[in-house]
C-alpha cells in the first residue's frame, strides 16, 4: 500500500513536471500552487528568505509523502493510512531529528549547538540547573517523539472512527431486529461525513509535521531561541 501511494505521487509529479509550459494548465497550476506553498508560506516564513532554499526539497518531499500516505486511508480497498503503523512516523521523526541536529552542529560546531540549545540566553544561571535538562529533553527526546507520535495517533483515530461507523451501519441494516435498522442510516452518514474529515486531517498532519520541522530547523541554526 505504501509502495502504491509512492508510485502514484511520483507519477503525479513527474507528468505534471514533463508538461509543463509557460502558461500552465489546470494539473500544472495545482502542482505549483502546492509547491509554491510549502516553499513560500512554511520554508521562507518560518527558516528567512536566505535560509530557506537548503531545505526547501526537504520540506516539500516530506510534505507531499505524508499527505500521500495518509490519504490511503479513505481510498476504497486501500482504507489505512501508511501513517497508521509506526514504523513510518518514526522513520519520517529520525530523518528530521537528523536534519536538525546536523543542522545546528554545522552552523555552531558541538559545543556551540549544545550551549544555545540548552542554555537559552538571558536566564539567571542558577536556573540552569533545572531549565538544561528540561531543555535536553525537549530537544534530543521529546522532538522526535511527539513528532511520530502525533502523526500516528491522529491516522489510528481516524481509521478506528470509520471502521466503527461503516461496522455499525452493516450490523444495523443487515443484522439487527426491525427496530434499530432507521439508526443504521445515521452511522453511514456519519461514515461518510468522517471520511470527508479524514481528507481534512490528512492534509493538516502533513502540514503540521513539515511546519514543526522547519520550525526545529530554524531553531537548530539561530544564535539564540
Amino acid at each position: 500500500m505504501r509502495f502504491v501511494a509512492v508510485a502514484v505521487l511520483l507519477t503525479i509529479m513527474v507528468i505534471a513536471a514533463r508538461r509543463a509550459r509557460l502558461v500552465p494548465r489546470r494539473g500544472q497550476n495545482m502542482a505549483e500552487m502546492l509547491l509554491d506553498f510549502v516553499r513560500i508560506n512554511v520554508a521562507q516564513d518560518i527558516l528567512g528568505k536566505e535560509k530557506a532554499p537548503k531545505y526547501v526539497a526537504l520540506l516539500t518531499t516530506i510534505f507531499f509523502a505524508i499527505f500521500a500516505f495518509n490519504i490511503t486511508g479513505v481510498i476504497p480497498f486501500l482504507n489505512i493510512a501508511g501513517t497508521s503503523l509506526i514504523g513510518l512516523p518514526v522513520m519520517l521523526a529520525l530523518w528530521v531529528y537528523v536534519m536538525y541536529l546536523g543542522a545546528g552542529v554545522k552552523a555552531h560546531g558541538v559545543g556551540g549547538f549544545l550551549k544555545t540549545s540548552l542554555f537559552p540566553p538571558g536566564v539567571p544561571w542558577p536556573l540552569y540547573i533545572l531549565l538544561a535538562p528540561v531543555e535536553f529533553l525537549q530537544v534530543f527526546v521529546l522532538r522526535p517523539v511527539t513528532l511520530a507520535i502525533r502523526l500516528m495517533a491522529n491516522m489510528v483515530a481516524g481509521h478506528l472512527m470509520l471502521v466503527l461507523c461503516f461496522s455499525a451501519t452493516q450490523f444495523l441494516l443487515f443484522e439487527a431486529s426491525g427496530g434499530l435498522k432507521p439508526f443504521g442510516a445515521l452511522t453511514l452518514a456519519g461514515g461518510f461525513a468522517i471520511t470527508l474529515f479524514e481528507v481534512f486531517v490528512a492534509a493538516l498532519q502533513a502540514y503540521i509535521f513539515v511546519v514543526l520541522t522547519a520550525v526545529y530547523l530554524s531553531q537548530s541554526i539561530e544564535d539564540e531561541h
